[in-house]
C-alpha cells in the first residue's frame, strides 16, 4: 500500500507540521509532497521520509522569502500529479489540497482553514488601504483557484480541525466536513503542583492576527504583569509601545515554555485561531485560558463565564475584539480563580492527545483502505 502525505510548505515546526508529523507516524513509510522543504527545519520524524519538493524549493533565499512566491503556488501545486498511490493526505491552510490525484484514488484533505488570508483574514494580513487595492486581483484569483480544487473528484473527504473551519468549509466552498481535532502534545507538559506566580502569559508569533497589541494595550496601567514569550515580524514595533509591565522573553525551548504555562496565573489568548494548539497546551499545564471566544478554543475551552458554579471550567471568554473587552475578562478571571481545579483542567486537556489523534484518524482513514487491504489478500 502507497501513501503520500502532502503539506504545504516545510520551513519550521509549528502546529501544522506536529499534524504532519503525527500522519508520518501513522504511515511510516509515505511519500511527502511540499512546495517547499527546507532540510532540517522540520522534526526527525518528518525528515526521515522521502521528501518531495517542487522546483520552486530550489529558488535562492526560499528558506526566508518563500511566502513572497505565494501568486506562483496554484501553479506549482497544480502540475504536481500523484500516480501509484492507494490513498492520499494533504494538510493543508492553503495550496497543498489542490494537488491532483489519479482517478479513484482517494484524497483526505484534513483543512486547518479554506486559505485565510484570502478569506477570514484579509484585514490583518492587507489591511485597508493601497496595498489591499493592489492586491485585489491575485486575491480574486486565488478565491477562484481555491473553489476550483475542491471538487469531489479532486478530494473525496474532508477533515477540518474544528467546529469554526468546519463551518467556513460549507460557507467558502459548499462542502461538508466532519471535525477531527488536531493532536496536542500533553504528555510534555503537565502541572507542577505548585501555586501559580503573580503574572499572565502571552504566547505569539508577531504577526497581525495574533493581536498581540491588544493584549499588551489591555495590561496598560493594571497592576499585574504579563510575560511574552515569542517572536516575530511585528516584535519591535510592539515591544516599543509596550507599557512597563510588560515583559517580552523573546523564544524560549519547549521545556522552557512548559515551565511558564505551569508557573502563570493563565494564559492569555486574544486572537481567533483555527484551532489554538497553545491554548490546549496551558491546559496541560493545568492553567486557564483567557481567550476571545470564537474560533477553535470555542471547542477546546470550557468557559466559567455564562456556566452554572458547580461546572468544571477551564477559562473564560471575552466576545469584543477590543483591550477593554479583554481587561474586563481579567477582571472578571480574578472574580472566578478560585473555581479553576488545575487537575480537572489537566483532565480536559488529556482529550486532546496525540493518542487520540492517532486512533480517531486511523478509525476515519480505514474504511478508505479496506479495498487495498481486501487486494492484498486476494490469491
Amino acid at each position: 500500500m502507497r501513501v503520500a502525505l502532502v503539506h504545504d510548505w516545510l520551513t519550521g515546526m509549528r502546529g501544522g507540521e506536529r499534524v504532519l508529523d503525527a500522519l508520518c507516524t501513522l504511515f511510516p513509510d509515505a511519500d511527502v509532497h511540499t512546495l517547499v522543504h527546507v532540510p532540517g527545519s522540520s522534526s526527525p520524524g518528518i525528515e526521515s521520509h522521502r521528501i518531495f519538493a517542487s522546483p520552486l524549493s530550489r529558488l535562492p533565499g526560499m528558506a526566508r522569502h518563500y511566502r513572497k512566491l505565494l501568486p506562483l503556488f496554484p501553479w506549482a501545486v497544480s502540475r504536481r500529479e500523484l500516480r501509484g498511490y492507494d490513498l492520499v493526505v494533504s494538510s493543508s491552510h492553503a495550496f497543498a489540497k489542490g494537488v491532483r490525484v489519479e482517478p479513484g484514488t482517494p484524497h483526505v484533505c484534513y483543512c486547518f482553514t479554506p486559505m485565510r488570508y484570502v478569506w477570514d483574514q484579509i484585514d490583518p494580513y492587507l489591511g485597508r488601504g493601497a496595498f489591499r487595492l493592489v492586491s485585489a486581483p491575485l486575491v480574486a484569483a486565488l478565491r477562484r483557484w481555491d473553489r476550483r480544487t475542491i471538487s469531489p473528484e479532486r478530494i473525496t473527504h474532508i477533515l477540518a480541525v474544528s467546529e469554526a473551519v468546519r463551518a467556513r468549509v460549507r460557507e467558502r466552498w459548499g462542502r461538508e466536513a466532519v471535525v477531527l481535532h488536531p493532536p496536542v502534545d500533553v504528555e510534555r507538559i503537565r502541572p507542577d503542583g505548585r501555586a501559580p506566580e503573580p503574572w499572565f502569559l502571552l504566547v505569539s508569533a508577531f504577526v497581525p492576527y495574533k493581536r498581540d497589541d491588544l493584549a499588551v494595550e489591555a495590561f496598560r496601567g493594571l497592576d499585574a504583569e504579563l510575560r511574552v514569550v515569542g517572536d516575530g515580524p511585528l516584535r519591535r514595533a510592539t515591544e516599543a509601545g509596550a507599557p512597563p509591565n510588560v515583559r517580552f522573553l523573546g523564544r524560549l525551548s519547549d521545556e522552557a515554555l512548559a515551565r511558564h504555562y505551569a508557573r502563570c496565573r493563565a494564559l492569555v489568548h486574544p486572537q481567533e485561531e483555527d484551532f489554538g494548539i497553545i491554548a490546549v497546551e496551558a491546559q496541560a499545564a493545568g492553567r486557564p485560558v483567557i481567550a476571545y471566544g470564537a474560533g477553535g478554543v470555542c471547542d477546546t475551552v470550557i468557559a466559567a463565564n455564562g456556566r452554572p458554579r458547580d461546572c468544571a471550567a477551564t477559562g473564560l471568554f471575552f466576545h469584543e475584539p477590543t483591550s477593554a473587552s479583554l481587561r474586563a475578562a481579567i477582571a472578571s478571571f480574578e472574580r472566578h480563580e478560585p473555581r479553576f481545579d488545575p487537575a480537572a483542567i489537566r483532565r480536559h486537556a488529556e482529550g486532546f492527545s496525540t493518542g487520540r489523534f492517532l486512533a480517531e484518524m486511523r478509525a476515519a482513514l480505514e474504511p478508505l483502505l479496506a479495498p487495498c487491504h481486501a487486494a492484498g489478500a486476494a490469491p
